[in-house]
């Protein structure tokens, strides 16, 4: 059985209304009560909401999914190897947080459902399990 870890992309999506097979898969998961989250993940999508009342239904929900409990100095660390690990590969990453989300994903063998390119680059270059939808 595959269990998911949602990046923000996803549940930025999600909570737009946007429609596509990652939001529907997030809303299968949370329907089932089955879906994971990050700390940094739940930092990104709470920076982003600018109305208090918004802000604070969305912490509930963010906050009652399953987070894998793991050491902050171990998840930096590993997310520090998979980025350098990408860059001897000539892979550049733009934004650190996401070697720190596939660290999560690769540390609990969790498959990442997310829309952003970078995503691509680290699961060919670290074995980082992500979801693709079929077309």
């Amino acid at each position: 059985m595959n269990r998911f870890l949602f990046d923000s992309s996803v549940w930025i999506d999600f909570l737009r209304g946007k429609d596509t097979p990652q939001t529907s898969l997030l809303e299968s998961e949370l329907m089932a009560g089955d879906p994971w989250i990050c700390p940094v993940i739940i930092q990104e999508v709470l920076q982003g909401i600018r109305d208090d009342k918004d802000y604070a239904k969305v912490k509930r929900v963010l906050t009652s999914i399953l987070q894998p409990e793991w050491s902050p100095l171990d998840a930096a660390i590993l997310a520090a190897d998979i980025y350098r690990k990408l860059r001897r590969q000539g892979i550049t990453i733009r934004r650190s947080n996401d070697c720190l989300i596939a660290a999560y994903a690769l540390h609990f063998d969790l498959t990442l459902v997310d829309s952003d390119i970078d995503f691509e680059k680290i699961a060919q270059g670290a074995g980082m399990k992500r979801y693709l939808p079929a077309n």
